[in-house]
């Protein structure tokens, strides 16, 4: 019997998405270990989500600025930077032997992200032709980026039950040391552009994104009206600045002639809002697992099965069915799905059991995630020339991770001010209102010369995994 070497092209797109595969577990493996990092570390209630947002307010706020330096610097150079330092942040959280050291390490681990993660969608457009190829490989990234959140969940878990919550840091360090030194030998450096980066935009949209998420994390634990509302005035003006700076520079780190499409402004918005609240599921379920149900680590981590399996079976069927009924259906179906999980997970009582009160939700929550991602993505990159495509799916990564951040920091506060179960209905709430957006504003595409998402998700279905 004769067996297929794989082709340097497949081990590239394979050191390629175990890059992006530690990056979206990174913003969730944390979750399980959350109570025993509290415990050693003495964090407050309300400080702890910054264990998850201190993180993702790095990687999301950072990842325009990211793609532009690979740009200019080297796309392979830049992901070899940003996992260098993306794996040493690792071993220094791993350990971490105070609360401030734990989140410095954190926020690290977000910079190196940033550095990095763009430049894996733009060499997977140099590795692999433009058409059928090419998109094939995004349903793969797609699919591990959808995916690898609730991966994390029970990794997290696992690593936490049977060695110690420090390895769900440490686990890294081999995994990016072998990718460091596959890089160089399998992912070729496509041509730099010139140009030069745009450090006050990347300072605005970080700093205003972060002062938004600070306001709702100091709300959370000190009721602080004048200052959460200076902190929220904060990030609005910050935000319209960085607005009005992408206006007048040469080489904008987002362009905004991008939103002029309806459509596509909608998805981002959408792209923001359902990580919000997934996030937020993750960050209370994995504390209700261990603190109301008194799971241990491991049995927590695969509580969160019913919602890994579903997305990562979905993520096979999804693009024919994209195919089949359309992108808008397809998405509308998945958000209505999130919302009603959501509401159903709200009513959960310890004295129901695991399988009464979670299961069914968790199964139909991982069916919403599994049908959402891929008609959001398609439709952003639909229609986008060649020029903007790294800026397109910049944004795309950056609406995802500042999404998450946004989430937990507020839905912790309602929880602390309200209850979890009244966190749990707002995110309900906030999945209704991107499921309004995204009947307003998408729409099939009209123009002939334009891919649809369904002519996009039939190339990807047309292609075996690997070449």
């Amino acid at each position: 019997m004769s067996s297929r070497r794989p082709s340097p092209a497949s081990i590239a797109l394979a050191v390629i998405v175990a890059c992006q595969l530690m990056f979206v577990l990174d913003a969730t493996v944390v979750n399980i270990a959350l109570v025993p990092i509290q415990n050693t570390l003495h964090f407050s209630r309300a400080n702890l989500a910054w264990v998850i947002d201190a993180y993702s307010l790095a990687f999301g706020g950072l990842l325009l600025l990211g793609g532009r330096a690979g740009d200019i610097f080297g796309r392979r150079r830049l992901l070899m930077f940003g996992l260098g330092l993306f794996t040493t942040a690792s071993l220094f959280g791993g350990l971490a032997t105070s609360a401030s050291m734990l989140l410095m390490a954190r926020a690290l681990q977000g910079v190196g992200a940033a550095m990095a993660a763009p430049s894996t969608l733009s060499l997977i457009s140099t590795i692999y032709q433009e058409g059928p190829a090419r998109n094939k490989a995004l349903g793969v990234f797609t699919a591990v980026s959808a995916g690898g959140g609730s991966l994390g969940l029970i990794l997290g878990g696992a690593l936490t039950s049977w060695v110690s919550w420090r390895w769900v840091l440490m686990i890294n360090v081999p995994i990016g040391l072998v990718v460091i030194a596959l890089a160089p030998r399998y992912i070729p450096e496509p041509p730099r552009n010139g140009g030069r980066l745009d450090i006050r935009g990347a300072v605005l949209v970080t700093g205003g994104i972060g002062t938004l998420i600070y306001g709702f994390i100091r709300l959370a634990e000190q009721n602080s009206r004048a200052l959460t509302i200076a902190s929220f005035v904060a990030g609005v003006v910050l935000l319209t600045s960085f607005v009005r700076v992408e206006q007048r520079v040469n080489q904008p780190l987002f362009p905004l002639r991008l939103l002029a499409s309806p459509a596509r402004a909608g998805s981002y918005v959408v792209m923001m809002m359902v990580p919000a609240v997934m996030y937020g599921v993750f960050f209370f379920v994995s504390q209700y697992f261990e603190g109301t149900l008194h799971f241990s680590a491991i049995r927590a981590g695969f509580g969160f099965l019913p919602l890994t399996a579903m997305i990562f079976t979905l993520s096979r069927i999804t693009p024919r069915l994209v195919s089949r009924l359309g992108a808008r259906p397809l998405l509308l179906f998945g958000l209505s799905a999130l919302a009603l999980a959501a509401l159903w997970i709200s009513r959960a009582h310890a004295n129901e059991g695991y399988f009464a009160s979670l299961f069914g939700p968790l199964l139909l929550f991982g069916l919403g995630a599994g049908t959402v991602f891929l008609p959001l993505s398609t439709t952003i990159l639909s229609g986008v020339p060649r020029e903007d495509a790294g800026a397109a799916s910049g944004m795309l990564q950056t609406m995802q991770q500042t999404g998450g951040a946004l989430g937990v920091a507020a839905l912790t506060s309602v929880a602390l001010a309200h209850g979890r179960s009244t966190a749990l209905l707002v995110g309900s709430g906030v999945v209704l209102v991107a499921l309004v957006i995204a009947l307003v504003t998408i729409r099939p595409s009209r123009n002939p010369n334009v891919p649809s998402a369904q002519e996009l998700a039939e190339e990807m279905e047309a292609l075996p995994l690997f070449e």
